[in-house]
């Protein structure tokens, strides 16, 4: 099992000016730990599950930039980045560059969108969500062309590119995730055109579940589902002793968390994304390697 780390909050000890050091430190943290991949939210104002709009919140982009300068193996990407926040062609031209510039370390992760109150705070155009799949779609075909050098003419119904030119490509065929959970749209346009999909952790029956759905969705369009690497989103709270937090939630061991991503991966998990209470705190990245060394050997399908 891979095993990555989303960064959602930037309000840190020492303000503005401690964000940079306190990022850098916390990718590379990240890095020496074993984790495969690192991640951060593609938003202009905090969302509410992590606080008020008005904490600190970096550009997504901009911020794996910075990421990939201070680091040399971990992939990179954004969870998820909202199809209205970029032009398509845009998007696929900033995702080849990250991908360049890193090393061949990026991905493109993509959505929908849903954080409405950015939307009207900046002046973005938030359509209604039969508009915004489809534009999604769009972007998604896009993406694919732009990334496989393919600079034929695209024209949909919502974007028309004349050449979609991409030079210099990737430096591998970017992989791209898609973010989202409906069991109608969603899950159909991951077995359509995800090389990974972006789940939440709810547990082992839920994840077989939307997976049994995501399978049928493949049958339909004539798609192995082994081809799409299952990756789950879920909040790592654990340390060596366990216990509660002062906020009153469970700490677990790192057996029962080993024991958890376990039967996870036994329906059919790949690839664990976790947040951490606390990402700049240094001692806290000795567990998650001890918890990446025993979970990197554990297949999707075997406990």
């Amino acid at each position: 099992m891979r095993c990555g780390l989303q960064i959602s909050k930037f309000t840190w000890p020492g303000g503005a000016s401690a964000i940079g050091p306190t990022f850098k430190r916390a990718a590379q943290d990240a890095e020496a730990a074993g984790l495969s991949s690192l991640w951060v939210m593609d938003h202009f104002f905090q969302i509410h599950q992590h606080g008020p709009p008005e904490m600190d919140m970096l550009e997504g982009y901009t911020a794996l930039a910075f990421a990939a300068a201070a680091t040399e193996r971990i992939e990179l990407g954004t969870l998820a980045t909202g199809v209205t926040y970029r032009h398509p062609g845009l998007l696929a031209k900033t995702v080849t560059t990250l991908d360049v510039l890193s090393g061949g370390r990026a991905w493109l992760g993509i959505g929908a969108a849903w954080n409405e109150e950015e939307h009207l705070g900046l002046g973005v155009p938030f359509p209604p969500l039969k508009e915004r799949f489809e534009r999604l779609e769009e972007s998604l075909h896009i993406c694919r062309q732009m990334f496989d050098g393919d600079e034929s003419r695209y024209a949909g119904t919502h974007f028309t590119l004349e050449r979609p030119l991409n030079v210099p490509a990737p430096l591998r065929r970017t992989p791209i995730l898609i973010g989202g959970s409906g069991p109608k749209k969603t899950l159909r346009l991951f077995a359509k055109y995800a090389d990974a999909c972006s789940l939440f952790d709810a547990g082992p029956d839920a994840m077989a579940a939307r997976l049994a759905i995501l399978r049928g969705h493949c049958d339909d369009l004539g798609r192995d589902p082994r081809d799409i690497e299952v990756t789950a989103l879920s909040r790592l709270l654990v340390s060596r002793t366990g216990g509660t937090s002062p906020r009153g939630n469970r700490i677990w061991t790192v057996d029962e968390a080993i024991d958890h991503y376990g039967r996870l991966a036994e329906v059919g998990l790949d690839h664990v994304i976790w947040t951490l209470p606390d990402v700049s705190d240094h001692t806290a990245y000795e567990v998650v390697a001890d918890i990446v060394r025993q979970l990197e050997p554990v297949a999707a399908g075997e406990w």
